[in-house]
């Protein structure tokens, strides 16, 4: 298995190589052949930052071509077939989640008669964690779940990710936030202080996204127990680097189904699972919370419609791709893309600091997100990330506090002495020109 390759030659994702491609102004009356349409394609890439040299903060996760070949063959090889078929049409697939789920549950120290559900992402994931907490609460509270006019709640602190408010939008249940501490880890004490007989749900990260620091889920977990709640965890970002980076050594809190109290938990296999899109797991201490998922209406003139989370046809494709991936790699692979996005995520945490001006948030290291402020009144952190990105990189900002974040991959860590050169020099000039930047609402 080869390592991350060396990126080539940066290019301007503002490139205008697509200029040549004609636009489609209405439906076309014949085709066109597919030569001409993968020039244009390749063409189009023009357009986009260079995530194989390592210019993204996120969206694309890589570690190797070998790795990556992998997962596009396998994914081809399912490309055309339905996963609202699995166990009926396509046997196949039904085969490849059984797998799946063995390798999940184990890693995430499941105890017998825990449960999964493949999920087409994140937000898929927090979103049939949210339903199936409701429809559980249904079933066991019904005096509280009929009772006065309070809608639903879940309690959560101001880092969770904003999906699990989409997910709160869809089903009128309330998301109620709180502040974080002084480490920016969840204040389970307030948590718990704002639990009311509608609560469905106390929800925490493993990491979180804006800081990269893991929530007292310990502590969650105990008060969930004594007091019969549902707690989540989301580690769609650390969920297949967390269990491998503290076999390297890494301090990584308690975080996972090995922590009493935990009732569910998500992560992200087209993260640092390296599956295809979409592809993510949510997973139940017991499965008999997968009845509270399930979707199955009859009131129509076709039969049954039933399917076990959210979308009806969904790709087999991703199943496919996530099989032969973790099967691939397996551990000892899996600690060499761990090993290589943390040794890149602690030399780039030391270069920034190193930096007169720039201090990386704290405390850091306990996953590959880190974010970095402006110490020097006379350098705008906002204004250092407009000088990244007219140099070809993609900087993650971060609003409270204003900052740049970045997520890191493999592929960080042959460009790491490039990215410190480049941050070093955008310190200067904005140190000289006085320029201010503005925040970007829209950085995820």
């Amino acid at each position: 298995m080869t390592h991350a390759n060396t990126p080539r030659a940066q290019k301007s994702p503002r490139s205008d190589a697509a200029d040549n491609i004609p636009r489609v102004t209405a439906f076309p009356a014949t085709g066109t052949g597919w030569d001409e349409l993968e020039r244009g394609l390749k063409s189009f890439k023009g357009l986009d930052y260079d995530w194989r040299g390592g210019r993204l903060p996120s969206y694309t996760y890589f570690y190797s071509d070998e790795l990556l070949k992998v997962q596009m063959d396998a994914y081809r090889l399912y490309s055309v077939e339905n996963g609202l078929g699995e166990g009926r049409a396509f046997p196949s697939l039904t085969r490849m989640l059984e797998d799946i789920n063995a390798m999940v549950l184990d890693l995430f120290h499941a105890p017998a008669g825990a449960g999964m559900t493949f999920t087409s992402g994140g937000t898929e994931s927090l979103f049939e964690a949210v339903r199936t907490a409701r429809n559980y609460f249904q079933a066991n509270r019904p005096a509280s779940a009929n009772g006065g006019r309070e809608r639903l709640n879940v309690i959560a602190p101001v880092s969770a990710h904003a999906g699990l408010n989409k997910a709160g939008e869809i089903m009128d249940i309330d998301i109620i936030r709180v502040p974080v501490g002084p480490e920016y880890r969840a204040d389970a004490k307030r948590m718990l202080e704002l639990v009311n007989d509608r609560t469905i749900m106390l929800f925490s990260s493993a990491p979180c996204y804006p800081y990269g620091v893991f929530d007292p889920i310990g502590e969650l977990g105990a008060a969930a127990a004594e007091r019969n709640l549902w707690l989540h965890v989301d580690a769609c970002w650390g969920g297949f680097i967390s269990p491998f980076a503290e076999e390297l050594g890494y301090a990584i809190p308690p975080w996972d189904l090995g922590v009493t109290g935990v009732t569910s938990l998500s992560a992200d296999i087209h993260k640092f699972g390296y599956g295809a899109k979409g592809a993510s797991a949510l997973v139940f201490r017991d499965s008999e919370m997968k009845k509270f998922e399930r979707f199955e209406f009859s009131g129509w003139p076709r039969g049954t419609y039933a399917t076990p989370s959210f979308m009806g046809s969904k790709p087999a494709g991703s199943v496919a791709a996530a099989w032969a991936v973790m099967r691939f790699l397996g551990r000892e692979g899996y600690l060499a893309t761990t090993k290589a996005a943390m040794d890149a995520t602690c030399q780039l945490i030391h270069g920034i600091n190193a930096i007169p001006g720039l201090r990386c948030l704290e405390p850091n290291r306990e996953a590959n997100l880190y974010g970095y402020v402006s110490q020097d009144s006379e350098v705008d952190i906002i204004a250092v990330a407009n000088e990244l990105q007219g140099k070809g990189w993609l900087p993650g900002q971060l609003r409270e506090p204003l900052a740049i974040q970045q997520g890191v991959n493999p592929v960080h860590l042959p460009v790491v002495p490039q990215y410190l050169e480049d941050v070093a020099a955008a310190v200067k000039t904005v140190r000289k020109s006085g320029e201010r930047g503005v925040f970007n609402p829209r950085t995820y």
